[in-house]
C-alpha cells in the first residue's frame, strides 16, 4: 500500500492503530481510577444496609448482604442529630456568604495594578500562609472578642482564606478585560458599581468554586466546633456524630455477653450511616456546580 493510500485510509478512519490503542490505554487508565474513587463511596453506602458481621467476613463486595436498617434507625432516633443538622446547614450558608462577601472583593481589588501598595498587601496576605499564631493564641483573641461559645464563632473568625484569595485575584486579573472597565468609566460608571453590576455577573465560575470549597470546609468542621463550642445547642452535625460513635464505644466497653455482641453490631452499622448521613448532603449538591467548578479552578489557579 503506498503512503498516498495509507494517508487516504487514516483520513476516512480519522485514526490509526496506534492512535486507537493510545485511545483504550487511555480511557482505561481513566475508568480505573473512577473506579479506585467511586467503589469506597459504593462500600460505605452498601456496608451501612449489611450485617456487620458479613462486612467484617468480607462477603460484601457489591451489594448489601443481609439488609439491615438498624444503623439508620438508631441513629435518627437521637433527637439531637436534627439539632446538629439545622446548625450544619444554617453555619454552611452564613458561612459561605461571609466568605465569599470577604473573599471575592478581595481577590477582586488585589488583581488591580492602580492598587496603592498593591505589593506589600499581597505579602502581607501571604504571611499567614506560612506562619500562625498556634491554637492557644487563637483560642484567647477568639475569647477576648467574645465570640466563645456563640454561633458566629465558626463563621467569622476563619472566613478569610489567602488561599482563596489568591485563586480569585488570579481569575479577575485573566478573565476581566480590562477594556471593560475603561469602557464602564466612559458611562460614568464608579468602582463599586461596576464590580457588582460587570464584574460579578462574569464571574460565576470563581463564585461557585470558592463557595463549593467554602461549604465543604464548614459542612466538615468539627475541630473548630470542639475547641471553641460547649452548648450542645450549638454543636454542628459532625461534633454530635462524633460524640455519639465515642458514646457508644464507651458503652461497649462495659457491656458483656449478648448486650455487648448487640451494641457492637449496631456501633458497627452507626459508624457506616453516620459516613452517609454526614455526606450525602453536600455530595448532592457538587453536579449543580460541577460546570462551573471546573472551569473557575483551572483558570483561577493555572493562569497567573
Amino acid at each position: 500500500m503506498t503512503t498516498n493510500n495509507k494517508l487516504a485510509k487514516r483520513s476516512r478512519t480519522g485514526k490509526n492503530w496506534k492512535d486507537r490503542i493510545f485511545d483504550l490505554s487511555v480511557y482505561g487508565i481513566a475508568i480505573i481510577m473512577i473506579g479506585m474513587i467511586i467503589y469506597p463511596l459504593w462500600f460505605i453506602i452498601i456496608a451501612s444496609f449489611s450485617n456487620p458481621a458479613e462486612v467484617a467476613n468480607g462477603n460484601v463486595w457489591f451489594w448489601p448482604k443481609e439488609w439491615k436498617l438498624d444503623g439508620y434507625l438508631e441513629l435518627l432516633k437521637q433527637d439531637m442529630i436534627w439539632r446538629g443538622y439545622l446548625n450544619t446547614i444554617i453555619y454552611t450558608f452564613v458561612g459561605t456568604f461571609i466568605a465569599l462577601f470577604v473573599n471575592i472583593p478581595a481577590g477582586y481589588a488585589l488583581s488591580r495594578q492602580d492598587l496603592f501598595g498593591r505589593k506589600w498587601i499581597s505579602i502581607f496576605y501571604m504571611i499567614p500562609m506560612f506562619f500562625g499564631g498556634g491554637l492557644v493564641p487563637t483560642y484567647l483573641v477568639v475569647k477576648n472578642f467574645g465570640l466563645l461559645d456563640t454561633f458566629w464563632v465558626l463563621v467569622l473568625p476563619f472566613s478569610v482564606s489567602v488561599f482563596n484569595v489568591i485563586v480569585a485575584r488570579t481569575f479577575f486579573k485573566n478573565s476581566i478585560p480590562e477594556g471593560l472597565w475603561e469602557a464602564a468609566q466612559i458611562d460614568g460608571c464608579g468602582t463599586i458599581r461596576y464590580f457588582l453590576t460587570i464584574v460579578i455577573p462574569l464571574s460565576k465560575a470563581i463564585l461557585a468554586v470558592i463557595g463549593l470549597w467554602t461549604a465543604v470546609g464548614i459542612w466538615n468542621s468539627w475541630f473548630d466546633a470542639m475547641i471553641y463550642i460547649s452548648n450542645e445547642n450549638l454543636q454542628p452535625l459532625q461534633l454530635i456524630l462524633r460524640r455519639i460513635l465515642i458514646t457508644n464505644e464507651s458503652l461497649l466497653g462495659t457491656a458483656s455477653g449478648e448486650l455487648a455482641s448487640e451494641l457492637r453490631r449496631l456501633s458497627e452499622m452507626m459508624k457506616y450511616s453516620a459516613i452517609v448521613v454526614s455526606t450525602l448532603p453536600i455530595m448532592c449538591l457538587y453536579p449543580f456546580l460541577q460546570k462551573y467548578f471546573n472551569q473557575g479552578v483551572m483558570i483561577g489557579s493555572i493562569k497567573e
